[in-house]
This record gives C-alpha cells, structure tokens and sequence, in this order.
C-alpha cells in the first residue's frame, strides 16, 4: 500500500529534511517492484489522503502505548505527578529532568522531546500534500479543497501544540526535498495567526461527514476554536462552537449494549470500546483508531499507565502474606477476584493528585456526579479491590477474598505508585489478547462536543459574560448529574475543575494550563482565583539566566495553578529517588539541544531559564 511506503522513517537532519541520494549508472539503480515516489503517489486523490493517513496514525501515538506522550502533557499540570518510584530519571524533579541535554523522549524519563520530533514528521506529511496540492487531479474545486482544508488541518494541528509547549518555534509552510541546516524560530503569535486563516479554510471545505479516524468539519472547527481562543477572538471561537454543538448534540441517554450491564452509568456508555464505535454517538467529533488485525494498530495500555501497581508485591495482608496475583486460584469463581481483568495490570505511572481524586469531587455540587469519587461504580479505591493470591486460599488465610487495608508503615513510594483512586470508567479497556490486562485496542476520542461546552464557557468568561458560561458549563454538568451553577459561581478554576472532571486522559492539559497563562498575560484580565492578579508577556518566563529555577508566585498563570493544586510540586515531596519540583520557567519546554547543535546555520532559539537561551535572537515574523 502506498501509505506503508511514506511511513518509513526518514533520516531526521535538524528535522526531518529528506535526504537525497543520485548516482549517475542507472544499471546501477534497484527497480523494486513498488516504491513510494511521490510525483506518481501523489497524483490523485487517493495518494493525498494515503499520505495524511501518516498524519493520522501518529496523532495515536500521542495516546496508545506504554508511558504514552499524553502522560507528559498531564504530568506537566495540576491533575497528576509521575507516579514511577522505582528509579531516577522520571519526571518528578523538572529542575533535572527537563535540560535541554537530558534524555527528552525515553519512556523512563519524558516524551517532551517526542512532542518535538513527532510534531515537525507530522508537518512534513502535511506540508508535502499542501505543497504539492495541484499535482493530482480531482472531479471538482470541493474535493481539492477538501484534501487540503485536512493537510491545513493537520499541519495547524502541530503547531498549536508546538507554539503551546516551545513558545517560538520554526515555521515551515512547503515541502523539504533536501538537506537544510538554516532554520530560524518564528514568532508563535504570527504561527497561531496564521494557522487560524488554515483552519478557516479547512473549516469551510472539509466535510462533516467523514470515516472515523479521519478529520472532520468539527475538528477543523474546535482546532479553530482553540486557536481563536488563544489570539483573544472570542466572538468568532463561539460562533463556532454553537455552530458545532447544534450538530453534535451530547450524547445524554444510554445507548450501545453496555447499557444493560449491572453496576455502569451514561459515563460508562460514552467512554466504552462500544460507543468510540457506534456510529449514533453524535459527541464524538475526531478519534484516532486502532482495531485487532489492523496493520499498524495498538494496544492503548491506559490501564497499565494509570492504575496502581497493585502486583508490585508489596501488597501484603495485614498478617503480612503476599496479597495479590495476576493469576488467580484454580477454580475461582468470584470475578472480583480477577484483580488484572475487572482493573487491568496496572503499574502507577500517572499517580493523580489530591485535587483530581478527591478536591473537585467534594462539594455538595457534585454528589451525584457520574464522574466522581463518590460513584461507585465510576471510580475505584485500593479498599475496594480484595485480596486473591492464590496461596491465601491455599492455606485458608482469613483475609483471602477480603479488602484491601492500607499498611500503617507504607513507604513513600509504595504510597505514591500503589495506593491511589482512579477513573475505572475512563481507564478500562478490556484487552482480550493478552494474559496481563494493560488496555487494549480501541478508537479514542481526540475531541467531543463536551469539550466544545466548555470552551464555549470559558470563552464567555474572557467576556465577563457568566450567566452564559454557567449555561454552557452546565450543559456537561447536568449530563453528569452533578448540580447547575449559577453565574456567581464562575472564575477560571470552576471551569479548570470543569474541564478535569470530563476531560481527564483526553485533553492535553498541559497546553490548556499554558494557553490560559498565555492569555491573562495577553487580555491583562485579573485573575480571580489569585487575589486579582494582573500577569503580564514581559518575562513571562521569568528572569532567565541559566539553571534560574524560579518559584515565586505571579509570574505566570500555568505555575500559580500547578503549585497551588498539587500536592506534590514545590510541597518537599520526596522519595529516594527525587524530589517533585517545578519552576515558573517551565510553563514551555526546552528546546532539545541536538536540534539546535545540528542547525549549523541558523538560529532557534532556547527558551527562557534553560542554557542556551542566551545566545536567542529575534524570532522571525510569519505572513
């Protein structure tokens, strides 16, 4: 097939330039018997879309596997820590971890690096059906127009993470059919301007109805969204967004065949395998997919990522024998029992905080919240699972079968990776393939009309609107079954809380935290939540200066919020290992430094706080 031709890799040169290579015997040159080339390939629309299929497929890299690059993006926020205690590496002290010369993308320490490199194959793919748009042909101006609203789409795609995560980053908006080493940063604020006239463009001419796992008119349209939101053109991000959600109603009844089994909920329905499926379920508006059999699927591992690592064996009864097993005793019959089939084998990579687990759930508000700790067929705690190795029942131990009682003298790190709640109804995805459950095969929502609620709130929240962001939050809220606010109830952290309870292990919570610091500072809006504080662009980062490390309150939104929820962050929380540490400077990554050591001449510039900044130049303005 033509798209496994184009995903092979290519040789990255300071990013992903292609490499040439002539000879002039043509004896000399192999004749496969099928090759990729791409004025043949791309001749039609057919080998357009093949190629943005390579687009598609890496937007699932972001979610499936394990230690999965959406981890870094959460870990990097107030709703969950790296919860891997075992060894040093991890990202827990981002004064170490985050250099520009550590190992940046690695499933043991970050996959910030991965963001970089992924993010720039991504812009290739799409820059060569942009560049390369009028070469094919088509049966009409829709169809041509179609093909390249969705390589806009994905190109914007990137960059809007990319300008949310490095700041200033290259802009590159054609093909690369040689070597180059001269690249320059551009200005972020001219990128996101001119992603928004992309995805203008590709809102107006992509169609809504598309095969699931290909881009939609919905998705250019939350893409648009999102990038109005961040240039302050909130009256143009809502028009849209009502546009989206008159289309795309939330799905508030349940459906698939989930809804007859005991002990589930609506939540239950709209996060199964079955309903990323069912072809009824009008919130769903982008997926990525991955199905048994498929070439170049995945298994999505939420499970082994976000559950405690309850088989660690440091679960012992309180008479001190060995508690868990992922085998289960010959001829059980208590499925509970089955801790690795009813929880998936979890290892504690993603250990949520106090605020997510507990903070948001604890208000009269959200009592009956289907999303919530309270629900106790939505969320698990280490007390509700039992004790099933199979030597206590072997030996008649009183405590097989019975719950799980926290240790008196648990150590640190077993209290960080193994004894947590967690979201079961968001996290489990049967995995029938395997003999330890992590999480299986399944399409995964990229973006749903919920979230397109809730951009809609906080959009007229930036317009001192209230009355109508509580209408637009409530919308998801009631769904839920959580209480309506009232527009005296809206700030900023309402709807950041808003956002935790839908949108936790789908959004990049990151880039939404960042997004937001980056608007206070731009609107001069006064923050609330923070004594009406006024942040402001100047030195958003902070001073500078290399290995700065700032924590002091006031300088960015993103830092405020992280330090002020977590539990962990800048709290001396510490185990062997690591301390858990953040500073104002990391609101943006840094830049790897192998990028900017091989572009030999040009400059891109390092972010503020990290070494290497110093030498930055005016980044380049975008048309």
């Amino acid at each position: 097939m033509i798209q496994n031709k184009i995903y092979k890799s290519l040789p990255l040169l300071s990013f992903m330039a292609l490499t040439m290579v002539a000879c002039k015997k043509d004896w000399l040159k192999p004749k496969p018997l099928s090759f990729y080339e791409p004025g043949v390939a791309l001749s039609d629309v057919q080998g357009m879309y093949s190629t943005l299929t390579a687009c598609e497929r890496n937007m699932r890299h972001e979610y499936f596997g394990d230690a999965a690059p959406i981890l870094t993006e959460i870990i990097q926020s107030e709703v969950a820590v790296e919860g891997t205690t075992d060894k040093a590496g991890p990202q827990m002290d981002m004064d170490i971890s985050l250099l520009p010369d550590a190992q940046l993308n690695h499933n043991d320490y970050t996959k910030i690096g991965w963001y970089w490199y992924e993010g720039y194959k991504g812009i290739k793919y799409a820059n060569t059906v942009i560049t390369r748009i009028d070469n094919a042909t088509y049966k009409d101006e829709n169809e041509r127009n179609a093909v390249l609203g969705a390589a806009y789409f994905q190109r914007a795609y990137r960059y809007f993470k990319l300008v949310h995560q490095f700041g200033d980053v290259p802009f590159l908006d054609k093909e690369i059919d040689e070597p180059k080493y001269d690249f320059y940063s551009s200005d972020r604020w001219g990128i996101l301007a001119h992603i928004k006239k992309d995805l203008e463009f590709a809102y107006q001419w992509v169609p809504e109805k598309v095969d699931r796992g290909r881009t939609s008119k919905a998705a250019c349209g939350v893409l648009l969204m999102k990038v109005c939101m961040a240039l302050a053109d909130f009256d143009r991000a809502i028009q849209v967004g009502n546009e989206i959600v008159a289309l795309h109603p939330l799905m508030k009844s349940r459906f698939t065949a989930n809804k007859n089994k005991p002990n589930t909920n609506l939540m239950f329905d709209l996060h199964s395998v079955e309903a990323k499926l069912d072809m009824s379920n009008t919130e769903g508006l982008m997926y990525v997919v991955s199905y048994p059999e498929v070439d170049g699927s995945d298994r999505i591992q939420t499970m082994r990522n976000g559950v405690p690592f309850w088989n660690s064996g440091n679960l012992k009864t309180p008479d001190g024998k060995a508690g868990t097993s992922v085998p289960i005793a010959a001829g059980e019959t208590n499925l509970e029992l089955d801790l690795n089939k009813t929880y998936g084998r979890g290892i504690g990579r993603l250990r949520p905080t106090w605020y997510y687990t507990n903070e948001i759930w604890r208000t009269d508000k959200e009592a009956n919240d289907m999303r919530g700790i309270l629900n106790k067929d939505s969320w698990r705690r280490m007390e509700d699972l039992k004790y099933n190795h199979p030597d206590l029942k072997k030996n008649n131990s009183p405590w097989y079968g019975k719950n799980f009682v926290k240790p008196a003298a648990m150590s640190v790190e077993d209290t960080i990776r193994l004894w947590f709640s967690w979201p079961h109804y968001k996290l489990f995805v049967p995995d029938p393939l395997q003999t330890q459950w992590a999480g299986g095969e399944t399409p995964w929502y990229i973006y749903r009309s919920a979230e397109v609620y809730l951009m809609l709130a906080e959009c007229y929240y930036w317009k001192s609107d209230l009355g109508s962001a509580a209408t637009a939050l409530n919308e998801v809220r009631t769904r839920a079954g959580a209480a309506p606010l009232a527009a005296n109830d809206i700030n900023i952290g309402e709807i950041l809380d808003e956002r935790a309870r839908e949108l936790y292990y789908e959004e990049n919570r990151h880039i939404e935290l960042v997004r937001i610091a980056y608007t206070y500072a731009k609107t001069g809006k006064p923050c609330e939540i923070f004594g009406g504080h006024v942040y402001k662009l100047e030195n958003i980062s902070g001073p500078g200066g290399t290995n700065s490390n700032v924590k002091q309150m006031g300088v960015n939104f993103w830092y405020d919020r992280v330090v002020s929820r977590s539990n962990f962050y800048n709290k001396g929380v510490k185990h062997k290992w690591a301390e858990y540490k953040v500073s104002v400077h990391h609101l943006l990554w840094p830049v790897p430094a192998g990028v900017i050591n091989t572009n030999l001449k040009g400059i891109i510039n390092q972010n503020i706080g990290y070494p290497g900044a110093e030498k930055n130049v005016t980044p380049l303005p975008v048309e």
